[in-house]
């Protein structure tokens, strides 16, 4: 399916509820053959603005101690990244829809028939709603929920267009990436970009609050996950450019959506990885996905910090997660 990580039912300082499980589909359907529609070979399309993000070494991990044991987010080590270009927004629904319209890309919530809704952002007939995950029961499998239906059949992206776009698996996001000439980033050039200079901060503002002084990223507010209060105006995501950019430019690294990293995930990478543009992992299953959502609130899931990781199957698609893109 469409959904999250190793370990759950304790919710996510432990395994990150506030994205649906892979091991505990609502309901298991047979997979149908993958049939990808052609992609055009035009390149250009991509019109995201550019961050240029300079080469450097910075230190890579956990340093505030608010961590998850399971993540893998220690030891504290010092990277060196190359000079990169990075999107300084999240893909959003118009740039995915100018995917969609010029090669026809059918994502796999789309070829699976169905999606993993949050419980309160469902948009669909009761006959859509296929079950809960085990261990995460405000996450529903739910027919017609895809990319351009984020709740359900009665859900549109109707004053959407610029706010992320979500249900995208890793495997969409790297179809993406072809269309457009670029390539996910590596999870060594997310953390990197994501500080904004910042040494060793917790956030990409630094080690405030995310409420000092006003609301700083798009989590959750109130009692998760039966009561949302809305302090923010958003119940689900919010547009890409919300809030203030951080040091390199970019807006909302962290809370709105997670973002699908090109390494494989693995919770002992950072005990050898090469020191300079490590390219992750060389097998596993999992994917990473880094910065948090929406769903994040420091009752229950801590994510929403530049050091914090997740994971998930490569064809899996929720309503919290999207991508942004990188190119040399």
């Amino acid at each position: 399916m469409n959904g999250q990580s190793d370990t759950e039912a304790e919710g996510c300082r432990t395994g990150c509820g506030c994205q649906p499980s892979s091991t505990s589909r609502p309901i298991r359907l047979v997979r149908p053959p993958m049939v990808i529609a052609p992609r055009s070979r035009a390149r250009g399309g991509h019109t995201i603005e550019q961050a240029s993000i300079p080469a450097g070494t910075f230190v890579m991990g956990d340093a505030s101690g608010d961590r998850n044991p399971a993540d893998g987010e220690v030891p504290l080590h010092a990277v060196t990244v190359s000079d990169f270009r990075i999107d300084t927004t999240t893909v959003s629904n118009d740039d995915f829809a100018r995917f969609v319209d010029d090669t026809g890309y059918v994502t796999e919530a789309e070829q699976y028939g169905f999606s993993a809704v949050f419980h309160l952002a469902i948009a669909a007939p009761d006959a859509d709603i296929m079950g809960s995950a085990v261990g995460t029961p405000w996450w529903h499998g739910v027919r017609g929920a895809d990319w351009a239906h984020p709740g359900g059949a009665h859900s549109s992206l109707a004053g959407r267009g610029d706010h992320p776009v979500v249900h995208v698996t890793w495997n969409d996001a790297r179809a993406y990436c072809a269309w457009a000439g670029r390539r996910l980033p590596t999870e060594a050039e997310w953390e990197y970009a994501a500080r904004g200079g910042l040494d060793r901060k917790t956030f990409p503002w630094g080690d405030e609050a995310v409420d000092d002084g006003g609301w700083r990223a798009n989590i959750w507010q109130g009692s998760f996950p039966a009561t949302n209060t809305l302090e923010d105006g958003f119940l689900t995501t919010a547009p890409v450019r919300t809030y203030s950019p951080n040091g390199f430019g970019l807006w909302q690294c962290v809370g709105n959506v997670w973002e699908w990293c090109d390494d494989r995930f693995s919770s002992r990478a950072y005990a050898a990885t090469p020191v300079t543009d490590p390219p992750g992992p060389p097998m596993g299953e999992l994917r990473v996905l880094r910065g948090g959502s929406y769903l994040c609130h420091d009752s229950y899931c801590n994510r929403y910090r530049n050091s914090a990781r997740s994971r998930n199957t490569p064809d899996s698609s929720m309503g919290n997660a999207g991508f942004r893109t990188v190119s040399r």
